[in-house]
């Protein structure tokens, strides 16, 4: 039987609670790389992470393992929140 194969990009934009500039240029790779370790925690390996003082990016590639509503959830709420 042929292997069948998926690649799903994915390119997840969240900001802080009303937009409030609290990820601080000290913590903001820190952050990034913990963002970064969950998707590969997931299976779902990051391409680009990064972001700004309110809000972060990133580009991923989904794993054929776990719906986007799942990933999604699973990335907002392992995140350290202010």
């Amino acid at each position: 039987m042929p292997q069948s194969l998926s690649k799903v990009l994915v390119h997840l934009i969240f900001s802080t609670k009303y937009r409030e500039p609290l990820i601080g240029s000290d913590i903001r790779p820190r952050l990034h790389g913990y963002i970064v370790g969950i998707l590969d925690n997931l299976k779902s390996p990051s391409l680009q992470t990064g972001g700004v003082a309110d809000h972060v990016h990133s580009l991923f590639l989904l794993s054929r393992t776990i719906s986007q509503a799942e990933l999604v959830e699973e990335v907002k709420k392992s995140t350290p929140s202010g």
